[in-house]
């Protein structure tokens, strides 16, 4: 069952994802027990338990989550990280150091595969996949542009910007990425590469970016970072 989601809002196609996702499991509804069954196939691959544990290390004077639930397009590919950076630099100026300004970035649906090393990029095309274009070359990106980038990003009338994943997390940022929407995606790419979904997902998770913690699921996350008394902003195209 192969489905065209060019064209579409990144919403919509994250629901069409789930329908196709859950038809590949083998699943006909997509109820409670569904998402039990879907969650299993993480199993001990994907560190879960300790979620909540990680949420705890939000202790910041100040806190903001970012909350990126897709990619932008063309220069403005960088924003979500910019704008982390962007936070810290400006508590900066008004008497807060970095690390004690708290920074949640969380990455669900479309916006998945910035939580992934280059070799899952090449192997399952996530720039064409997830309509992620390269700011570049304008073509789909083949690796992630945000994980020890080359230097290069620059803002007008401010200058060149550390914004790399690494880079803001020796600042203190966080990163997190939604087990439900690996779950799903990982799904519609095994069967549209005629591989087992239980050897893709755990491929997934096995390329994790270093430091990035795995959420059960981007609400839930969203709900545990103001819980923490995180500021909430919409980071999604």
């Amino acid at each position: 069952m192969n489905k065209n989601y060019e064209g579409i809002s990144p919403r919509r196609k994250f629901l069409g994802m789930i329908a196709t996702g859950a038809a590949a499991l083998g699943l006909s509804t997509f109820g409670t027990s569904s998402m039990a069954k879907a969650g299993t196939l993480a199993g001990p691959d994907a560190p879960l338990s300790d979620a909540d544990e990680w949420f705890n290390k939000i202790n910041g004077k100040h806190r903001i989550v970012y909350d990126v639930t897709a990619p932008h397009q063309g220069n403005e590919l960088m924003m979500p990280f910019a704008w982390a950076k962007v936070f810290m630099l400006t508590n900066l100026a008004t008497g807060t150091p970095e690390k004690e300004s708290s920074v949640v970035t969380i990455w669900r649906h479309s916006a998945i595969p910035f939580a992934m090393e280059d070799r899952l990029w090449a192997k399952y095309k996530f720039g064409e996949m997830f309509n992620i274009k390269d700011d570049t070359t304008g073509a789909p990106a083949v690796r992630n542009r945000f994980w020890k980038p080359d230097p290069g990003y620059s803002v007008p009338g401010v200058g060149p910007v550390p914004i790399g994943i690494n880079e803001l997390q020796d600042s203190g940022a966080m990163f997190c990425v939604c087990n439900m929407a690996i779950t799903v995606f990982s799904a519609v790419a095994a069967q549209k590469m005629n591989m087992k979904h239980e050897d893709v997902m755990k491929d997934w998770l096995s390329g994790i970016l270093p430091g990035v913690q795995v959420v059960p699921s981007g609400v839930w996350a969203v709900g545990r970072a103001q819980e923490h008394k995180c500021a909430y902003c919409f980071a999604g195209a």
